[in-house]
């Protein structure tokens, strides 16, 4: 017999399971240096993040300009450095990068693909955001630096 249900039944199901595997990554988010989940009112007076830069992936590619025409600048990893999940809608939060003073970038995109982008924050060379209508949902957040490959540690704080 050259058909064989139960052996074709097994390699189907087998295929089936490495499938769902293989979709895991795709659905699950994850970050470089984790996921923080804020609700209006959090910490006092801010939420701190860590990481470290040294990606060669151009953010231009995830976007050219934010929604208020800003270019997105910079290089970092492919995959984001942190993932924001707000839990209800905040009127305005500011995004702080400290890295001592290296030149960083930020890329952050959140829900409907909303981008925003920051670099320099005033005479600092680090990069901050401070935007207005931040909707409940996740935000992806890349920070990069001007140049690839440039290592970096850093901190963010968030502030509403």
């Amino acid at each position: 017999m050259l058909f064989n249900p139960r052996a074709y039944f097994k390699n189907g199901a087998l295929l089936a399971a490495i499938a769902a595997i293989a979709a895991l990554p795709v659905l699950a988010e994850t970050a470089n240096f984790g996921t923080l989940t804020l609700s209006p009112g959090f910490g006092a007076p801010t939420a701190v993040l860590r990481g470290s830069t040294g990606g060669s992936y151009s953010l231009s590619a995830i976007a050219n300009a934010d929604r208020h025409k800003n270019k997105c600048l910079g290089f970092a990893t492919p995959t984001p450095d942190h993932i924001i999940v707000l839990q209800q809608k905040f009127s305005k939060l500011t995004i702080k990068v400290n890295s001592g003073g290296k030149d960083t970038t930020l890329l952050v995109k959140g829900p409907g693909n909303t981008v925003r982008c920051g670099d320099d924050a005033g005479q600092n060379k680090d990069a901050g955001i401070v935007d207005s209508d931040w909707q409940a949902g996740s935000y992806r957040i890349w920070v990069g630096t001007l140049e690839p490959g440039v290592k970096s540690n850093y901190t963010i704080s968030l502030q509403e």
